[in-house]
């Protein structure tokens, strides 16, 4: 039980790191290009994992070279898109667009979550689900209504919602193996397989970025850190450890938070205003995560109770029917 609050709290962080992205993306898009927004990061982090993983990795008994299968597939249909093509597609469409299309992530992790890891929707989580969108709805009222869907931003909105599909295919498929690996052993292999992958790219398409690199202003260094610590280290490493402990549609309920979170973000680094609506919105967006994980929690403290006391009738019966 203490185990589940933990893997909550993790995952309350996770998502205040994740609704970073896009406010990251929009400041270093003056100079950085997509591939490189997203590779530079991801290099870093994967430094940064070395002296961490190394253990892990020696230790590690249950790895198998088939496994390289599995993490090449999350690199390529969950990573590959959900940072690369939502980079692209941020760059291309409008911040109000960008940020509806996203919060088709949570429903979108609970389809895969229930197709992949056959998974079921209770109806406390249905209840979670419909205050959450309730408040998402309330929280985009004033975007929707400025809603941009001219035809130049159809690529960008596509991208976009590629994007939100890796991530929550990515997200699912971590489930499958989170057994066999520590968090960071995941994150390290998914990363060296996107470095592999990103840096013909960077070297054919964005070539001269190691040239700008003197003439990154504080805004473009704000962003690419905020995307290498928070975004792409200590983000997944919550995240990971939280997706051991939890049901793959809880973690994709969560992911309302990322709206919720990404409000005060935008004020602070982008200087927008927040209304009422909003706040209410994410207000509902807060109490929906609180009765998901409250009500989860004392539903499986019950069924741990009841399933003592049962062990403990049986064990009785045999006592008893033994002498």
């Amino acid at each position: 039980m203490k185990r589940s609050l933990i893997s909550w709290s993790a995952l309350f962080a996770c998502n205040l790191m994740w609704s970073l992205q896009f406010t990251s993306i929009k400041l270093v898009q003056d100079q950085v290009g997509a591939f490189s927004t997203v590779f530079i990061p991801m290099l870093l982090s994967s430094v940064f994992m070395l002296p961490f993983v190394y253990k892990d990795v020696k230790a590690n008994k249950n790895r198998k070279f088939s496994d390289l299968k599995i993490f090449i597939l999350l690199a390529i249909a969950g990573q590959f898109p959900a940072q690369v093509l939502m980079t692209f597609g941020t760059q291309r469409s409008t911040a109000s667009t960008t940020s509806i299309i996203n919060l088709t992530l949570p429903v979108v992790s609970a389809l895969f979550a229930v197709w992949l890891l056959k998974e079921k929707m209770n109806p406390l989580r249905w209840v979670s689900f419909a205050i959450a969108i309730t408040g998402v709805i309330l929280c985009s009222m004033k975007d929707m209504a400025g809603l941009t869907l001219n035809l130049r931003y159809t690529i960008g909105n596509l991208l976009i919602f590629t994007g939100v599909l890796g991530s929550g295919l990515y997200n699912t498929l971590c489930k499958k193996i989170a057994a066999d690996y520590t968090e960071i052993e995941m994150l390290f292999y998914t990363y060296i397989f996107m470095v592999i992958l990103l840096f013909p790219l960077v070297w054919h398409y964005e070539g001269s970025i190691w040239k700008t690199i003197p003439a990154f202003t504080s805004k473009t260094w704000i962003g690419l850190a905020l995307l290498t610590v928070f975004h792409n280290f200590l983000s997944m490493i919550l995240f990971f450890k939280a997706l051991k402990n939890l049901e793959a549609i809880q973690v994709a309920l969560s992911n309302f938070l990322i709206t919720f979170f990404g409000l005060p973000i935008a004020v602070l680094f982008l200087h927008e205003k927040l209304n009422l609506m909003s706040l209410a919105g994410g207000l509902l967006v807060l109490i929906s995560t609180i009765v998901i994980t409250v009500w989860e929690y004392k539903r499986k403290s019950i069924d741990k109770i009841s399933a003592d006391r049962i062990n403990n009738l049986t064990y009785t019966s045999h006592e008893n029917s033994v002498t």
